[in-house]
């Protein structure tokens, strides 16, 4: 099920009500209008609370269906729903996409101009919407309030709940300021959606939206259809590219870095190699950033390179992998983006390279910024979880969902690299010892490199300067290669037994814990590199790319390719997403059945009745047309 799904019952008008003289329930108004047999998990236990006046707090994977939460008691209850939302792009695609389904619904947000605006808050106070998505820093203005108190307000719903949180990862300073909603308008149901908080976030969520006695609804945090897999850096470009063209050569994706000058080198190197890369950062000219973003969308196959300024609010379902290149800064961080591949419930790869200097980089950025101790205390303990599931040598996704809380319903996933290519622990102990013993030797001022140069016994320029050659701890670790020690160093810092040296920028310095160590007192299970085991086991996957299944054994156009064919070309006439109007699932279906009549293809999950209406002949004709 998907986020922007319409709908509006009540105000669907007269003509409907007549055809039907019994009042439209959650289950008729999620058929008619959404085209969808029944609801999942708790949706319809959360429809039926806002649509009897409760408040609630909703936490739901991305795809799991959060907006149907908060549109269908909109249509079940009289006045508008006023949706809260900070994403212009997703204002734009949800009510694309509710237009398309017949239903009435407005944005209200910057990019109006004063004239535009005027006609919508007419519509609002005529009683003509059925849903109003809003910007928070819209909402707060003294008249937009004034004209909320003069409206019939349904419900209030605020996307994106996590971001009023200071703890969470995309705080929001007009966040805070939805208190207000409580406050003037007591007898309104409020519901707060969110895909990623933990039990902190969840917490301010809850006090700050005056929520404190609504119900919780807290679905699964599991993407089953996502496969997890995160690779030791090397050559990170090289490995990207590797990864694309092996596994999603033509499929659309999402390849995060961390700075601005890597999205620009990156997304160059990849359309040096042949593959469809678009950059995308808050430095680039607005204008392009727009151009890129409606590419992304509307196209097929697209790579987007981005810095974490992209992703939040694009609903496009067919993206089939998102890459990290550095590390996040938090798991919710990692779960929010990477929760952007596979919405459709297809196969999609959650893929990273993370390294030493990952670690040391987001501990500097931490230590070095100007929030307070209690602040730094929750960033660094948010890092640590994070580099916690890198270096796990156990199943990602139980990792995961473990730190929200979830209990995963086995110790093996089967879905992520450590699953399918189990990697070996081996007791590194007297590494460790020597590790330690090294960089203390060396006066805690020098980074990795140069700690495994002394390990090794280079007599190198610098190893000579500092007269480290003569160290007892000099050449004294030969049992292990260059990549290997590195390999020590790194789950070392991920351990907290090393840490960044906040007076010398790139050295490792001893921690508290390093003292046990030193003396042999606890043991230390490292984790051994696999390769690229779990790349090896993909054969038996198959993959949705955009031309996956278009052409039958012959190579003409099978009726699937003519529907994408069809689909394309009626999105370009109505300036919307192709999956505004229909998913691949609903052209599979189709596909699948191929249906005769119209009431056949009435029964194709997201084929609602202003769908049906509209592109029922069409449809009809097209699979007539298309050779079996």
């Amino acid at each position: 099920m998907n986020s922007r799904q319409p709908g509006n019952f009540v105000s669907l008008g007269s003509a409907l009500d007549r055809e039907r003289p019994i009042a439209p329930t959650a289950l008729s108004i999620l058929n008619s209008v959404f085209g969808l047999p029944a609801f999942r998990g708790a949706q319809e236990e959360i429809v039926a609370h806002v649509a009897s006046g409760g408040n609630c707090l909703v936490l739901m994977p991305t795809g799991g269906g959060k907006s149907l939460c908060y549109q269908v008691p909109s249509l079940l209850r009289a006045g508008c729903g006023i949706v809260v939302s900070p994403l212009i792009s997703l204002m734009r695609d949800q009510v694309a996409a509710l237009l398309d389904a017949g239903v009435k619904a407005a944005v209200l947000n910057s990019t109006l101009s004063w004239e535009e605006a005027s006609v919508v808050e007419q519509r609002l106070l005529a009683g003509d919407l059925d849903l109003l998505y809003v910007a928070p820093e819209r909402l707060l203005t003294p008249r937009c309030l004034a004209l909320l108190g003069r409206a019939k307000i349904a419900l209030f719903a605020i996307d994106e709940a996590h971001c009023v949180s200071q703890w969470g990862h995309d705080f929001r300073p007009e966040y805070i300021g939805l208190s207000v909603l409580a406050e003037r308008f007591p007898k309104v149901p409020r519901i707060a959606l969110t895909a990623t908080a933990d039990d902190l976030t969840r917490s301010e969520i809850v006090t700050r939206l005056g929520l404190d006695d609504a119900p919780r609804f807290v679905a699964s945090f599991d993407r089953p259809n996502i496969r997890y897999e995160i690779v030791e850096k090397q050559n990170a470009r090289t490995q990207l590219q590797a990864f694309i063209a092996g596994r999603h050569a033509g499929d659309a994706g999402i390849v995060y870095c961390g700075s601005r000058a890597k999205v620009d080198d990156t997304a160059a190197a990849l359309s040096a190699a042949g593959i469809a890369a678009l950059p995308y950062h808050a430095g680039m000219d607005a204008g392009l950033r727009a151009r890129h973003q409606d590419r992304f969308i509307n196209d097929d196959g697209v790579v987007m390179v981005a810095t974490i300024a992209f992703g939040m609010g694009i609903d496009k379902p067919d993206v089939r992998f998102v890459a990290h290149l550095d590390l996040p800064k938090s798991i919710e961080a990692y779960y929010q983006e990477t929760g952007r591949a596979g919405r459709d419930g297809k196969p999609a790869d959650a893929w990273m390279t993370y390294g030493l200097a990952d670690i040391v980089q987001q501990r500097r950025m931490i230590d070095e910024s100007t929030g307070a101790d209690a602040f730094k205390r929750v960033s660094f303990g948010k890092l640590d979880a994070l580099v916690a599931l890198c270096e796990s040598a156990r199943c990602r996704r139980a990792r995961l969902l473990g730190y929200f809380g979830e209990q995963p319903a086995a110790a093996s996933c089967g879905n992520c690299d450590n699953c399918l290519s189990p990697p070996k622990v081996w007791d590194g102990r007297v590494a460790a010892q020597k590790a330690l013993s090294c960089a203390y030797r060396t006066g805690q001022r020098f980074g990795a490199a140069y700690l495994v140069d002394v390990l090794l016994g280079r007599s190198t320029d610098r190893v000579m300067q500092f007269g480290h050659d003569k160290l007892s701890v000099f050449g004294i670790g030969n049992e292990l290669n260059e990549k290997q020690w590195r390999t020590v160093m790194r789950q070392l810092v991920a351990l907290g037994h090393l840490q960044p040296n906040s007076d010398a920028f790139g050295a490792l310095t001893l921690s508290d814990s390093a003292r046990g160590i030193l003396k042999g007192e606890h043991e230390v299970m490292l984790r051994e590199e696999t390769g690229t085991g779990a790349s090896r086991k993909r054969g038996s996957r198959t993959r949705g790319g955009p031309a996956a299944a278009s052409h039958d054994a012959s190579g003409e156009p099978n009726l699937l390719g003519a529907l994408r064919a069809w689909r394309s070309e009626t999105a370009r006439k109505g300036s919307v997403p192709a999956y505004v109007v229909f998913h691949d699932a609903t052209l599979e279906g189709i596909a699948a059945i191929r249906p005769k009549t119209l009431d056949q293809l009435r029964g194709v999950p997201g084929v609602g009745d202003k769908k049906l209406e509209r592109y029922g002949d069409a449809l009809l004709a097209l699979v007539r047309a298309t050779p079996g």
